[in-house]
């Protein structure tokens, strides 16, 4: 077991020592100051071998697979950044371009450039390996689809994934299908954004407005492929500002702030300092959380996988010192943090009474630097445990493309424009 242990420890160091030199590592951009202009947040896969659809990753190896992306910012050059996170087994993409796709579907409008790290078109990345490329001479276009293609390596699984995508990607037929401007190759289609982590622009001095939370920042029940999600929908609302800074989707459906998930991810006090940490550029987050803490206490243990486990109870106070939690993280990293009211889920009594004494104490505390009020922008004013009708997708829980849309505009646009000085100032 000793040996065991040292091997494993001598591996990790040998690759941080190759990672420390590689031109392509975190801390050699090659084109200074990065924001990101669109990210999405990993959480892995479960693992078995009797899993639900839901959870059964498509096959990738040795074919292509096509991402759609939406950047929010726009520039003049461009770097992607890949993760293993979550991974047991080596990341191998032989090759990889970035296209501007033609519509949201798999077809692109010119075959687009070649992406490449340390000046190769191979990357390899170890379990739990990160990687920027090199920059990428690309004029990118704010709010306009672009395609992201990788060729994976003949043995290349997928193992960890962000799960509600709310977009379509693309398998190809086995081969090298990154040039094609046509979509024929792409027969293959899962919802689900892989790999890909963040897409930057060079020199953005609007800095970046973070989005975090569960599946009502994800976009969970938002139309497919429309970007309807209620971060899309605010940095439309930014876009016309000459000042606009970029709108960054950090959202897991199924995400809580006080447990972890086997489906859901990490929780939120684990990741949220790692996802300010991976976006130098945010000045401000927006917080939505604890809705998934105060129901999946009660539901039902399932045999096998169960999403929900673990089914803690929690208290307004525990979800109140896990909000302090998150504070305290934001203003330590210079970042400003606005906490959004829960919004309406049909609870129960006990539960509705959880939550509106979290939204009592979110909307009067003067910890953090600013309230997003969700709860009132999509409620019923007949029935306050309620979301409107017409704000409701259908579930009683997740908005409707109108009601994510009422969310954006419950945000002060001036709260977002006119805060880098302030936060820099902490």
């Amino acid at each position: 077991m000793t040996s065991l242990f040292l091997t494993g420890c001598m591996r990790r160091l040998c690759w941080l020592l190759a990672l420390s030199l590689l031109p392509w590592s975190a801390s050699a951009d090659g084109a200074g100051t990065w924001t990101a202009s669109w990210i999405t947040s990993l959480q892995s896969i479960p693992r078995g071998d009797a899993l639900p659809p839901l959870y059964r990753a498509p096959d990738v190896a040795g074919r292509t697979v096509r991402q759609i992306v939406v950047p929010t910012l726009a520039g003049e050059s461009v770097r992607l950044h890949l993760s293993n996170r979550y991974a047991d087994t080596t990341l191998d993409v032989e090759s990889m371009r970035i296209a501007p796709a033609r519509g949201m579907g798999a077809a692109t409008r010119g075959p687009g450039a070649g992406v490449t790290f340390g000046g190769h078109a191979r990357l390899q990345l170890p379990p739990g390996g990160e990687a920027d490329s090199d920059p990428i001479p690309l004029k990118l276009l704010a709010h306009k689809p672009y395609a992201i293609s990788m060729f994976m390596g003949r043995a290349q699984k997928l193992q960890a994934w962000h799960r509600v995508a709310s977009q379509t990607s693309f398998v190809s037929a086995p081969g090298d299908h990154v040039q094609d401007v046509s979509a024929d190759a792409f027969k293959g289609r899962f919802t689900q954004f892989a790999w890909i982590t963040s897409l930057a622009v060079a020199r953005a001095p609007a800095g970046s407005v973070l989005a975090i939370g569960d599946s009502i920042t994800d976009g969970m029940r938002s139309t497919l492929d429309s970007n309807r999600r209620w971060p899309d929908v605010l940095s439309g609302r930014l876009a016309g500002n000459d000042d606009a800074p970029a709108v960054l989707n950090a959202g897991i459906s199924g995400n809580r702030l006080l447990s972890d998930s086997p489906c859901y991810g990490e929780r939120m006090l684990t990741r949220f300092e790692r996802e300010l940490d991976s976006q130098p550029g945010v000045h401000t987050a927006i917080v939505l959380i604890g809705i998934n803490d105060i129901n999946f206490a009660v539901m039902p243990v399932r045999k096998g996988l169960d999403c929900d486990a673990p089914h803690t109870l929690v208290s307004a106070q525990d979800l109140i010192a896990g909000y302090r939690r998150l504070i305290d993280i934001a203003h330590r990293h210079h970042v400003r943090v606005l906490m959004g009211t829960l919004t309406p889920a049909g609870l129960p009594n006990e539960r509705e009474s959880l939550r509106l004494n979290v939204n009592q104490w979110i909307r009067t505390q003067r910890e953090a630097d600013g309230v997003v009020d969700f709860d009132a922008a999509v409620r019923d004013p007949a029935k306050l445990q309620n979301l409107r009708t017409a704000y409701d997708s259908g579930d009683h829980v997740h908005p409707s493309d109108a009601g994510y849309a009422a969310m954006a505009q419950a945000v002060s646009l001036q709260q977002l424009t006119h805060s880098t000085a302030s936060a820099s100032a902490r």
